[in-house]
């Protein structure tokens, strides 16, 4: 039922001249659901004051409730048409009331960790795309037969709001910034192993898949958890602070489906912290990210960082060292070209990651990875506090090419996961001393020793002599045809 009402609200989407692209689907139907998300919460909150004979007091006032305009209910429980608004009516009571004052929530709420503000960010960020308000109204019909209330309801769901987020990252655009393939991202946290009561942190959110994804394992691993171990994983456990309007209501959403309540998500661009005024009580225990590659970031915002380089992901990189606390454990996605750039910030950064860390584990993942991202990535999993002696390589090879039709799957990566447990060699992995790099360079691109494919970058100069050459040859051919004419 829940995956047809997805259906049907894409269907009607799609004939929104506002709504253009699977990331204006996600967009809008975010929103809606939000707000459906929050009438359940707060009629299981009454239910429970009830029960406790304490008088609850509602979020939001009774003409913002979703009982109220979306879906007033006659007294079968069948939605009542006569006060049901629809048409101009909805979308001027959606534009010109209702955004504004759950905007206005922000002001009034006590903390950026409360409900209250997580509303007014979102709605100050989100805005209505849908331009006819009978299009809204069997939008709203459809999100309102969605039920948030039992444990099977919200997994259900969370699947679906899953595939709207896998098709939002191939949806070209920008669409793929949001998106960290799921097998990846679970393959990760199975060898960052995070553990319950530890502080988990992601600087670049995106859709939340590294938060959702270790909230999941936590659960499998902590099958018997106590009430009071509940709510630190609730509140006290994932952290995240996420740049793009977009991504930060959709990042909410895809937690809140996922279980977690009130997630711990800012709304800020964490590159404009400056690393000196990092404290000890700032720190986390584990970092999962893949941050944003081929960015730039102005002069100010570099000057945060002691490292300067414009590559987002450098800076990056430079924060979540510096945010780790002593003994944490990162597991992060970056550029290959990290490994082996010459110019004085990659030398640097890399001096920097095998100093002050252990980094035991790279994982050189294939093209194709990232749905419409040019780069190659890999995965460097490190351990704050110790410097790398030894660093342990996997090439994926999968011997297949990866596509939206052919995308990466859990089982690609089963082997990886259970070797690296070991360190141990094969055709596809290998050890390298840090006493063998070049000290000047600190050199680290992946060249298997094993006979795999190995990663050779040609010089400017041969590049150039091979265009000369093919231009000649081009010559040559085009004076044969011109005497034959």
């Amino acid at each position: 039922m829940f995956e047809q009402a997805f259906k049907n609200i894409d269907d009607i989407l799609r004939k929104e001249a506002g709504c253009t692209t699977e990331l204006d689907y996600t967009e809008q139907t975010s929103w809606l659901l939000f707000l459906k998300y929050l009438d359940g919460l707060e009629q299981d909150l009454a239910d429970e004051a009830a029960l406790a004979r304490k008088k609850y007091s509602y979020i939001l006032d009774k003409p913002y409730r979703w009982e109220s305009w979306a879906a007033p209910k006659d007294e079968n429980g069948r939605l009542d048409h006569n006060r049901a608004l629809t048409g101009d009516d909805l979308r001027d009571f959606v534009n010109q009331k209702l955004f504004p004052y759950l905007h206005g929530f922000k002001q009034r709420a006590s903390g950026p960790n409360t409900i209250e503000y997580k509303i007014g960010e979102i709605f100050g960020e989100v805005k209505n795309k849908i331009q006819s308000g009978y299009n809204m109204r069997e939008i709203i019909e459809h999100i309102d037969e969605l039920r948030f209330r039992s444990q099977t309801e919200k997994h259900e769901l969370s699947h679906l709001y899953e595939a709207k987020i896998r098709n939002m990252g191939n949806a070209g655009r920008n669409g793929g910034e949001y998106y960290t393939p799921r097998p990846l991202i679970r393959a990760i946290v199975n060898v960052v192993q995070p553990k319950l009561g530890e502080r988990i942190y992601d600087g670049a959110l995106g859709s939340a898949g590294f938060l959702c994804e270790s909230y999941e394992y936590l659960k499998q691993t902590h099958p018997k958890r106590t009430t009071a171990q509940d709510r630190t994983l609730q509140e006290r456990t994932f952290y995240g602070k996420e740049k793009k309007s977009l991504a930060y209501v959709i990042g909410i959403m895809n937690m809140i489906l996922h279980g977690i309540e009130a997630p711990n998500i800012l709304h800020t661009n964490t590159l404009s912290e400056n690393l000196a005024d990092i404290q000890e009580k700032d720190r986390y225990d584990v970092v999962l990210a893949n941050p944003p590659f081929g960015g730039k970031e102005r002069k100010e915002v570099q000057q945060n960082f002691p490292i300067r380089t414009g590559e987002t992901a450098f800076l990056f990189l430079q924060h979540f060292i510096k945010i780790l606390k002593a003994g944490g454990r990162g597991g992060v996605v970056i550029k290959n070209t990290f490994l082996s750039n010459t110019d004085n910030a990659s030398v640097s950064l890399r001096k920097l990651l095998l100093e002050s860390c252990n980094l035991h584990t790279v994982l050189d993942c294939p093209g194709g990875t990232f749905q419409g991202a040019g780069v190659k990535t890999v995965v460097l999993f490190f351990e704050k506090g110790a410097p790398t002696r030894k660093v342990w390589f996997y090439q994926l090879d999968l011997g297949r090419n990866l596509g939206k039709t052919n995308p990466l799957n859990n089982a690609d990566l089963a082997e990886f996961v259970k070797m690296q447990k070991t360190f141990a060699d094969s055709p596809q992995s290998w050890s390298v001393d840090v006493k063998g790099i070049d000290k000047t360079t600190f050199d680290l691109s992946v060249k298997n020793p094993n006979g795999g494919e190995e990663v050779t970058y040609r010089s400017p100069q041969a590049i150039m002599d091979e265009i000369a050459a093919l231009d000649a040859d081009s010559a040559e051919v085009l004076a044969i045809i011109r005497a034959l004419l």
